[in-house]
């Protein structure tokens, strides 16, 4: 993985994370926490997409983000389940 490579899932993952912090109010922790939570949630959602649904959301930046971002709620939400 280049420099570039990880400067970019980095930004995806800080974007995806806060995005769904702020659909899922009260869920955030805080920059890093969003970071791992949009990183994780990229992973996530391309597995949910691609390997059981077989779908894809479009190509470009915004499929990547909006993947991550679902993929970032189901986590968010997985984790809300645990935290009660």
């Amino acid at each position: 993985m280049s420099t570039n490579d990880l400067i970019f899932t980095l930004l995806i993952g800080a974007v995806s994370g806060w995005l769904a912090g702020q659909i899922r109010q009260g869920y955030g922790f805080g920059l890093l926490g969003n970071i791992i939570v949009g990183i994780l949630g990229a992973f996530i959602g391309g597995w949910l997409f691609r390997s059981v649904l077989h779908v894809s959301l479009g190509g470009g930046l915004l499929g990547v983000i909006l993947t991550a971002v679902i993929g970032a709620l189901l986590l968010l939400f997985l984790i809300g389940l645990f935290r009660r």
